[in-house]
């Protein structure tokens, strides 16, 4: 039987480490605060939101909410950002993604100082991550494979690391992130062959899947002992949350593996208030 690497854990160790860090800078007189940018009412973005406040919450970060109305004029939006880079109070900005489709995106991320994007939207944070610089902070998706590699003492250096699938917001960030800890790296993609991906798969010590295809990753493209990190948050046929791996054939043959629900997700709210600690922190140079 595999290991269930579970998130829950995870982002509750994160979250007493960032209330620690959280009282530190409030005995300093800082108050660490989080912006949260969101145009409309979507579901998805409602229901993350509710979740970093309450993540907020228990680390003791402040939060302001600019809720704009989906038919937003872009110069309203930019103005919006404009206000929150000016505001010295406001540590780090969480927008919502995508934006509607009269906004241009690029443009409204590029106007975000990126020593206040917590979620790696600017292209100074996403420089950051492949300089290692220290500069900018990674998508908190990303960063949160990353946490649960560190919490369950799950060793990159010397690792042959496969990742599924190569976005901005996970699979090219978290690739470059596990290379800086020593591992050696495949990304697969939608433009790969059948055979190299199922080979990558197959001979790979560390799997990320990052595709966004429900179960697209079977037991013919893992092999056995494997840690197998799955990223994807999909719904299947029957409107049953699954992953990009199949977990009930993939459990049988890996080491390690992380479920969907209740796994990398649940590690990223509190993520998010890490790099929320981590700006205020470096904004007072503490």
């Amino acid at each position: 039987m595999a290991e269930i690497l579970k998130g829950a854990p995870v982002a509750k160790a994160l979250t007493e480490a960032n209330r620690e860090r959280a009282e530190k800078l409030k005995e300093a007189g800082i108050e660490p605060a989080l912006a949260i940018i969101r145009l409309g009412e979507n579901p998805s973005d409602l229901s993350y939101e509710r979740g970093a406040i309450k993540r907020a919450e228990k680390t003791g970060i402040r939060v302001v909410q600019h809720v704009l109305p989906e038919t937003a004029s872009q110069e309203e939006l930019l103005g919006e950002i404009e206000k929150i880079n000016r505001d010295d109070s406001i540590h780090g900005v969480l927008m919502f993604r995508p934006l509607p489709g009269h906004i241009d995106e690029k443009a409204v991320c590029e106007a975000l100082d990126p020593a206040k994007d917590m979620d790696g939207i600017t292209s100074g944070s996403m420089a950051g991550v492949f300089m290692e610089n220290g500069m900018g902070y990674p998508p908190c998706t990303a960063s949160a494979v990353m946490e649960i590699f560190d919490y369950y003492g799950i060793e990159l250096k010397g690792k042959k690391v496969t990742v599924f699938g190569r976005s901005l917001v996970i699979g090219k960030p978290v690739a470059m992130m596990t290379m800086g800890r020593h591992a050696t790296i495949t990304v697969c993609h939608s433009r790969t062959s059948q055979e190299d991906f199922a080979r990558a798969g197959r001979e790979a010590d560390i799997v990320i899947a990052a595709l966004g295809r429900a179960r697209m990753i079977g037991p013919e493209k893992l092999g056995r002992d494997q840690v197998i990190i799955d990223v994807g948050i999909n719904v299947d046929e029957e409107g049953s949350l699954c992953g990009d791996v199949d977990f009930d054939k993939a459990e049988p043959l890996a080491k390690a593996i992380t479920p969907v629900p209740a796994g990398v997700g649940s590690v990223t709210t509190a993520v998010l208030m890490k790099h929320v600690i981590q700006a205020a922190e470096r904004k007072a140079r503490i």
